[in-house]
């Protein structure tokens, strides 16, 4: 369609118009909580595009797409809108049909399922691998029976498949009380989009043909959406001041029992829970209420094996996994660092303590797995600890929970320890208060003298910021102050101030001489401040 300069124009103030409603839309300043919002399902057969589509309208991209199927395991969640409805789309693994044999179903879940099984006996590799496909449909079912309206997704390049008849006979025979669209994705051209959709009117359902890709036809699924919602009533009554939420990360390396943590915590199958190394894909959100009422973001995340290990194994879709995780990580307030109790500490997992630290995160080291070993005395966890903190020194501040998940015994250690490490994170001292410990710290060792005779000189200091703690030291010089006392000063300020469970930042600042001739005539004048001619008038 060719538009004149006049009507492009008004397309380009028209789209203003519309990003200016849409942001703020999305910057309430309240906000109805998740758990009181409408859901709405995107289920079908594996590879038609559920994530692509889950993107498209949470406009994100939360969940992982490739083209290949069995990616999306797990329940995925995000918050959207359209007009005054506000629901969540809730992404689902595809279903897997009984029309497949058993032999189908384990080599579309082989490219997914033989990352990093080494160890795992053959007969319990199979066992999980042959379990896989009911697992992900437990989770798509939940996701169905939670639901207000589901969207039936089905591939329009494809065609009908014997998939799609019997997912469409599942949903009418047990969810016909449930409003249902029948979507037709990856219909690029609006003119064959119409013909590819006629196909399945077979299913018994009106098709709408659209493309989650480039977003066409995504509108019409949107009202269609809408008319199957039911407007909530006085949404202010609902809605909530926006309140600081933590988020706590969960990460490791592959099966060391992240997602049976998370399960555990939330005291129910939230993910899907495998022998099998790589099971969880995406970063999964969930909110969480601790035993004192605190909310919590808890974020189950990819294993994280070597980066080498990971490039050699070819795998988009790790490679992808591996970088939710590492998002999780920025994004995240405390990071809960799983590691498995009989298995030593190993440099990825250093790695991993490396990057919780350069990110500013609170951390606490879960010890998981640890009714396995043996012959445990009062002495055993003093000990464990030990070698912990011998081999992951860069987290020596970072508090030790033992814990087994898949029993649910200690589990809620960690969310009281992350607790503990999040109020640290945000504490904030009175400039009085970090200038008593600096001035205690220097009483008990000075800044070295250089070769030149010259000595570092900290004249206050003050907290600039929280989350993490921030401190800024204001000096003559901070070339005078080497790396090792830097070290000791930030150590004594830990050890004096707290701050458990949280990285802490120094900055040091030079002064310059016109600031301290200004701060020392301010602070402490010298003479009289009288004027001689000003002494003789009153005399006289």
């Amino acid at each position: 369609m060719i538009f004149s300069e006049d009507e492009k124009t008004d397309q380009v103030e028209i789209g203003r118009k519309q990003r200016r409603r849409r942001s703020a839309i999305r910057t309430p300043i309240k906000s109805i909580p998740d758990h009181l919002l409408p859901r709405v399902a995107i289920v079908g057969r594996p590879n038609v595009g559920k994530s692509a589509l889950f993107n498209r309208l949470v406009s994100g991209n939360k969940a992982i797409v490739v083209d290949e199927p069995g990616v999306t395991r797990d329940r995925l969640y995000g918050r959207s809108f359209w007009g005054e409805f506000e629901f969540m789309v809730v992404d689902t693994g595809g279903v897997l049909t009984v029309s497949k044999s058993q032999a189908n179903v384990l080599e579309e879940l082989a490219i997914s399922t033989t990352i990093g099984m080494d160890g795992i006996p053959l007969a319990s590799r199979e066992a999980a691998v042959a379990r896989m496909p009911s697992m992900i449909e437990k989770q798509a079912t939940a996701a169905v029976d939670e639901s207000s309206v589901i969207i039936f997704l089905v591939d329009g390049q494809a065609g009908l498949t014997a998939a799609d008849e019997e997912i469409s006979d599942w949903l009418r025979r047990n969810y016909s009380d449930k409003y249902i669209i029948l979507a037709v994705n990856k219909c690029e051209s609006p003119r064959k989009g119409v013909m590819q959709a006629s196909e399945f009117w077979s299913l018994g359902f009106s098709p709408l043909p659209l493309s989650a890709i480039s977003g066409s036809g995504t509108g019409e699924l949107l009202d269609l959406v809408c008319s199957g919602l039911k407007k909530i009533e006085d949404p202010d009554e609902l809605a909530v001041e926006e309140d600081y939420v933590p988020a706590i990360a969960i990460v490791g390396r592959p099966n060391v029992g992240k997602s049976s943590i998370l399960n555990a915590l939330v005291r129910e199958d939230r993910t899907i829970v495998s022998p099998v190394s790589g099971t969880t894909r995406d970063a999964i959100d969930i909110e969480f209420t601790g035993p004192d009422e605190q909310k919590f973001r808890l974020i189950d995340t990819a294993g994280i094996r070597r980066k080498a290990v990971v490039a050699s194994s070819g795998s988009v879709t790790e490679a992808l996994s591996v970088n939710r995780a590492f998002r999780a990580i920025r994004r995240s307030d405390v990071v809960a660092l799983v590691i498995e109790a009989m298995a030593c500490i190993t440099e990825q997992d250093c790695k991993i303590a490396e990057r919780i630290e350069k990110e500013g995160k609170g951390c606490l080291i879960v010890v998981n797995k640890w009714d396995t070993v043996p012959n445990k005395n009062q002495q055993t966890a003093t000990y464990y600890e030990q070698d912990v903190r011998e081999k992951l020194r860069i987290l020596d501040w970072a508090p030790v929970v033992y814990s087994t998940a898949l029993a649910g015994r200690s589990v809620d250690k960690i969310i009281m320890a992350a607790s503990t490490v999040e109020k640290e994170r945000s504490r904030r001292l009175t400039t009085a208060v970090v200038n008593q410990v600096v001035q205690e710290a220097l009483a008990f060792k000075s800044p070295p003298r250089t070769r030149g005779g010259k000595r570092g000189r900290i004249y206050y200091s003050t907290q600039a910021a929280i989350r993490p703690p921030t401190f800024v030291f204001f000096v003559n010089d901070a070339k005078l102050f080497p790396e090792t006392y830097r070290r000791y000063m930030e150590k004594q300020s830990r050890s004096d101030a707290g701050f458990a469970g949280t990285p802490i930042r120094l900055l040091w600042s030079n002064r310059s001489k016109t600031e301290r001739d200004e701060g020392r005539a301010t602070t402490r004048p010298k003479g009289n401040l009288v004027p001689r001619d000003k002494k003789l008038e009153l005399a006289t």
